[in-house]
């Protein structure tokens, strides 16, 4: 059943991405209560501030910087706190840097809001969302990862772009790691139902081959491309979030590629947090669907497990 009546949501972090999320989530109009938590207290404030202001010009929203203990009631707990990712660095690199984070700052979180479902969204997001289900004892179903919604968005606006398409009629995803090792399903990709060998993905002027490599390539290094121009991502992250958030908070049962902790799929062994097509509702994650894959595709997504397993294992939980 969908929330009854005002939802809050706290935010842990208030920085580029955490305050772009609470602004994104200014415009939801079931998210009526928003708490800024933040180790540096005063950018927390000035945000918060900054956000309360905007929010006169859009809709009555309690919005104010708090500690753990402000965050009860919260249905959802967005954690974006972490070390941002240099140039240069992948997102694997931020490892122990981010997990020490994570078990510092969310026990205390627990302890006042329990039952709140969590968003991880610093990276390495996958590894870090079974970091959280780990230290969290929640059900795996209530602890998601932001993982690829953002990923599959970029396929599809790459490809709307060459397809002259709008982007919401375009069905693609990226599974798998949200990172380097990362997997576009192209055997599924269609407009419409329609799939792209039949609508004339090349026009005759590239190789679909070097086509396919090439977006993939765009797909993988956007957050990269835009961190060695602007400093950081923050807007599409936060679009992606107030997505996953209102899917939550309405119960749409909206398919999105969130990362979860995932088992006896695709003949992956063991636990991993990954991202697949989930239904995504009240509960958190409803449910896995497991999209039929190419040959080289599956191989693809069980070595990105492998490698997430690998760094999960080295981490000692």
């Amino acid at each position: 059943m969908p929330l009854q009546g005002p939802a809050k949501v706290a935010i842990i972090g208030a920085g580029y991405v955490g305050a772009s999320t609470a602004f994104a989530l200014l415009f939801s109009p079931i998210v009526k209560e928003i708490v800024l938590v933040d180790i540096n207290r005063a950018r927390a404030e000035g945000e918060a501030m900054d956000l309360a202001h905007a929010a006169t010009l859009i809709r009555p929203v309690k919005i104010y910087a708090g500690n753990p203990a402000d965050c009860a009631g919260a249905r959802i707990i967005i954690f974006t706190a972490g070390a941002n990712q240099q140039p240069g660095e992948t997102r694997l690199d931020l490892v122990h840097r981010n997990t020490a984070i994570v078990r510092e700052a969310l026990p205390p979180l627990l302890q006042h809001c329990p039952d709140a479902l969590i968003i991880m969204v610093a990276n390495p997001v996958d590894v870090l969302t079974y970091v959280a289900w780990k230290l969290s004892g929640l059900p795996e179903t209530k602890v998601l990862g932001s993982g690829t919604v953002l990923d599959s968005a970029r396929f599809r606006h790459l490809l709307s772009r060459h397809l002259h398409v709008d982007p919401r009629n375009i069905h693609a995803y990226v599974i798998g790691e949200h990172g380097d090792t990362e997997v576009p399903v192209w055997s599924l990709a269609n407009v419409a139902g329609v799939y792209l060998e039949e609508f004339y993905l090349l026009d005759g002027t590239i190789e679909e081959d070097a086509f396919r490599i090439e977006i993939s390539r765009q797909v993988k290094e956007a957050a990269y491309t835009i961190i060695e121009r602007k400093g950081a991502t923050a807007y599409g992250v936060a679009l992606a979030l107030s997505r996953i958030t209102e899917s939550i908070l309405r119960d749409e049962k909206s398919v999105l590629t969130v990362s979860s902790v995932i088992r006896d799929l695709y003949g992956l062994e063991g636990e991993v947090a990954l991202s697949l097509p989930c239904v995504v509702g009240s509960q958190g994650r409803e449910k896995v669907l497991a999209i039929p894959l190419g040959t080289g595709e599956l191989a693809a997504l069980r070595h990105s497990a492998t490698i997430l397993q690998d760094i999960i294992t080295r981490l000692r939980l």
